[in-house]
């Protein structure tokens, strides 16, 4: 029974191996945890552009948003693990609303780690007729009409409604959550009047905010956004301690075998390392990773501390799923 075990054993290994050396034989597809049209699904196609040459296959972008991001990342658990299915998203999917929704899978022991890829900070933007000029004025205002206005928020459990109840907590101001599916539907609204202000992915509305549509009033960082020098950080602009990034990255299922997860990484890191590529990614406002940071073994430990940071912190928020 034993010799059969081993046998059974040594042929998965060597199909396993085979399969490896010969991926990918067909199109790779990219499952994104957000609509089409914000900045994450404008990273994915960026990469996904340079990646097909790499992998000498198609890469295909396919936007699946609902419940916070967890459909997609259930798809991707429940994918097959040949490399062919890849999970793209947030801190605020594989994070932070995988501890607020109630899932059927564990983001650290049902996922693997494939690649960290770009970052970029948080900010407070409002429609651009809303009576303010910067964010003293906005608490000023808020403050005169308590839960008079509303600020957007990508589903309940997101980094965006998070960025909000930290501001609320240090101005001591009251207001409405609207929840969206998405950045790019947000912005939308923002854009339009719908919605007075909000938290937003930066890259997400940086092309609203040079184009006159939106006011942008700070960053939610320590330092400076190098795509817009010109707006203070939420220290300087008086609401102290309000830092909210977030960074993006790429899951297999768990099981894809590591010269196939090394493949996925190498491509995407090859993007990433592209002048042209890296100047589209500059473009959207986002910072690359550091070096030491790019191997799926350090983004498996980097995801691992995220998770261990954030879920105390959403947990004791008392957030409610939708």
């Amino acid at each position: 029974m034993q010799r059969l075990l081993a046998a059974v054993l040594a042929v998965f290994g060597l199909i396993t191996a085979a399969a490896a050396q010969t991926y990918p034989s067909k199109p790779v597809t990219i499952v994104v945890a957000l609509p089409a049209g914000g900045a994450v699904d404008a990273l994915a196609r960026v990469l996904a552009e340079h990646m097909r040459v790499t992998l000498g296959q198609p890469v295909i972008i396919e936007n699946m948003a609902g419940a916070g991001g967890t459909l997609s990342m259930a798809r991707i658990v429940r994918a097959e693990p040949d490399g062919y299915t890849i999970g793209m998203g947030t801190l605020s999917q594989y994070v932070v609303a995988a501890a607020v929704y109630h899932v059927q899978f564990d983001v650290l022991k049902d996922l693997e780690p494939v690649a960290l890829l770009p970052s970029v900070p948080y900010w407070m933007i409002g429609r651009k007729n809303l009576p303010a000029n910067n964010l003293q004025e906005v608490v000023a205002l808020l403050k005169a009409s308590p839960n008079k206005y509303s600020a957007s928020s990508v589903g309940t459990a997101s980094l965006a409604r998070f960025c909000g109840m930290f501001f609320q907590k240090q101005t001591g101001t009251n207001f409405q959550f609207v929840p969206y599916r998405g950045g790019a539907p947000a912005l939308q609204d923002l854009v339009a009047g719908q919605i007075d202000f909000g938290c937003d992915l930066a890259a997400n509305s940086l092309a609203a905010y040079r184009n006159g549509n939106i006011k942008a009033f700070a960053i939610a960082a320590k330092k400076r956004w190098f795509a817009t020098p010109d707006i203070p950080t939420t220290d300087e602009a008086g609401v102290p301690d309000v830092y909210v990034s977030t960074w993006h990255g790429l899951w297999a299922p768990k099981g894809t075998p590591e010269a196939i997860v090394a493949k996925v990484n190498a491509a995407a890191n090859a993007a990433m390392a592209d002048p042209v590529t890296q100047k589209r990614i500059a473009d959207l406002g986002m910072e690359l990773p550091a070096r030491e940071q790019q191997t799926p073994a350090a983004f498996a430990a980097f995801h691992k501390a995220e998770v261990e940071k954030w879920f105390p912190i959403v947990k004791a928020a008392g957030v409610k799923a939708d």
